[in-house]
């Protein structure tokens, strides 16, 4: 019993505190005996809210990076953050002050609303009419029993035509043995 003790005891004493997050998270790590590696993790302040923990220290917790970082990292960092997101903010400005000059913006107010869309009829007035059938869909049909007829070739010999099904058949007057071809 002395020996589980110790060694309990022995896990809460070789531990050491690295450094805390400015949300309050301290971080840990101490040396496994046993496989000789550093062992790392975090006491979360609150509730175990793993989206608080900043990136480097995430990088520190996975063993990307070999020192922690520091007080004055963290705050170069953090204002490097504030510094993009103000520069966005002001990119985004301009881009619509730009926009509003030159006139070819469209502002969506807000995300459920309809939009129009470009203008097609320019676009369309490059197509030649319908020549044939009232609707598209007749046309394209038309079309399409033309081009087939084109490929089609002619019979020579008088049989029959077999029905077309969609059951296989392995016999009739069309099978040659040897002449099936694997459908490329």
């Amino acid at each position: 019993m002395s020996r589980l003790w110790a060694k309990v005891a022995g896990l809460f004493r070789s531990k050491s505190f690295i450094g805390a997050d400015k949300t309050g998270n301290k971080y840990f790590s101490r040396m496994e005996e046993i496989d000789v590696k550093e062992k790392r993790w975090v006491v979360f302040r609150r509730e175990e809210d793993p989206t608080s923990v900043p990136v480097e220290w995430i990088c520190w917790l996975n063993g990307q990076r070999k020192r922690a970082p520091t007080p004055e990292e963290m705050a170069e960092l953090e204002a490097r953050r504030e510094r993009v997101k103000l520069n966005v903010a002001r990119l985004k400005k301009e881009e619509e002050e730009r926009k509003a000059r030159e006139g070819t913006g469209r502002k969506i107010t807000s995300i459920g609303s309809k939009v129009e869309g470009p203008d097609l009829s320019s676009f369309v007035r490059h197509f030649p009419p319908d020549s044939k059938g009232d609707k598209p869909e007749e046309a394209s049909e038309e079309a399409d029993q033309s081009r087939v007829k084109e490929h089609e070739p002619e019979s020579v010999t008088a049989e029959p035509p077999e029905p077309k099904t969609t059951e296989p058949s392995g016999s009739g007057s069309s099978f040659r043995p040897g002449t099936w071809q694997p459908p490329s």
